[in-house]
């Protein structure tokens, strides 16, 4: 991934709504959501809703399709897998990580 690609989609993601707007589309799987199911669910006006969402798609981390009358936005699986890959790719020095990446019990 270039750098550059990396760069935008994490500044993207670096804003709270937008963030939220990433989780939820995530969860909403590869059937995606309405604009106005977003702004219901998240309680964010359409108006900076738009702006979310276009900021987004522009990172290349949200899809949009027209069905019908309506918009369906959803998770661009394939960008976020490949950005996290780009994040992870020298992971511990090629060394086997997996018990550093295990989470750490905390202190009674």
């Amino acid at each position: 991934m270039d750098p550059a690609i990396a760069t935008a989609a994490l500044a993207a993601l670096a804003q709270e709504h937008r963030l939220a707007l990433f989780r939820l589309l995530v969860q909403a799987g590869t059937d995606g959501m309405s604009a106005g199911a977003i702004a219901a669910a998240l309680g964010i006006p359409n108006s900076s809703l738009s702006f979310h969402l276009a900021q987004l798609r522009r990172a290349g981390l949200v899809e949009q399709e027209r069905r019908h009358r309506s918009l369906i936005y959803r998770a661009d699986y394939a960008a976020i897998n490949a950005l996290v890959g780009f994040l992870t790719e020298n992971c511990c020095g090629g060394a086997d990580c997996s018990a550093a990446a295990e989470p750490k019990e905390q202190a009674a």
